[in-house]
């Protein structure tokens, strides 16, 4: 049996940033070899348990069979990471351009959340069963 397209989205985003803040976390030397020193260690730990948590919801919504639940957490967090990425990254150029690379994977998941909803299903639109759009 195939996966519904939610649960997809909503599994490979919480594996992403379960990875990813693993990395940061028990790994911290490897990624700062890879992001560029930190003043600020407890700062990018604490940002990876958050994601931890994220993933952790967004894992508990796709075990309970109701991945659209994860959906605007999905598409929230993958839009402030995103968006603190170009900022500091390609803005401010604060941190390290490889943060570039991050933003792209940000931006990938927003338009995989987006994706299901161009495909007609109203469901994944809303994030909720019987939700139909109207236009007034």
């Amino acid at each position: 049996m195939a996966r519904r397209p939610l649960s997809a989205v909503a599994s490979l985003q919480a594996a992403y940033y379960a990875v990813t803040a693993a990395w940061a976390i028990f790994g911290y030397r490897s990624f700062e070899m890879v992001t560029g020193r930190k003043r600020e260690p407890w700062l990018v730990k604490t940002v990876a348990m958050l994601m931890l948590a994220i993933a952790g919801s967004m894992a508990a919504d796709v075990r309970r069979g109701d991945a659209a639940a994860a959906r605007p957490l999905g598409i929230g967090s993958a839009l402030a990471f995103g968006l603190v990425d170009v900022w500091y990254a390609g803005v401010r150029r604060r941190i390290s351009r490889v943060y570039l690379l991050d933003a792209v994977v940000q931006l990938a998941l927003i338009g995989a959340w987006a994706a299901p909803s161009r495909s007609g299903d109203s469901r994944t639109l809303a994030g909720a069963e019987g939700f139909e759009p109207s236009i007034s």
